[in-house]
């Protein structure tokens, strides 16, 4: 069964991301990441300049086969057509189609209460169709 990660009270959810997909690439695991082309766009932005040291490839599943096949990480608005079902990186307000075809789901959620209410009818969604979901509360690992 899927494993559903959900990571509360980030800041940053595009940061946060890129940091999450820097970690991942390095293990050597292949990514899928979904959300609004909005938010897509500020991912691939955000990912050309994340640092000056790392690169994490990327690029859109609309991109020529060929190096949709060579990237790691994939930015997709919906999961149809991915090559790989590794990991699944949400950054969208519903619940993924297709989500149960990948080993782990990541949920990113932020602290706007725009974002907080959906995450919070992802959570029931998952619950409800029996998944165990794992809790990474970022408020927690703040040093005071």
């Amino acid at each position: 069964m899927t494993e559903v990660a959900f990571h509360f009270n980030v800041t940053d959810r595009v940061a946060y991301a890129c940091r999450l997909l820097r970690k991942a690439v390095s293990r050597g695991a292949k990514v899928v990441v979904t959300g609004s082309p909005e938010t897509l766009q500020q991912l691939d932005d955000f990912l050309w300049a994340f640092s000056t040291t790392d690169f994490v490839p990327h690029c859109y599943l609309e991109s020529e086969p060929s190096v949709v096949m060579a990237s790691p990480v994939i930015l997709a608005r919906s999961t149809e057509l991915v090559p790989y079902l590794q990991i699944l990186l949400n950054l969208g307000q519903l619940v993924p189609s297709g989500f149960e075809r990948f080993e782990r789901v990541i949920e990113v959620v932020g602290l706007d209460h725009q974002d907080r209410q959906p995450a919070r009818a992802r959570w029931k969604y998952y619950t409800d169709q029996g998944y165990a979901l794992t809790r990474h509360d970022l408020t927690l690992k703040v040093p005071h």
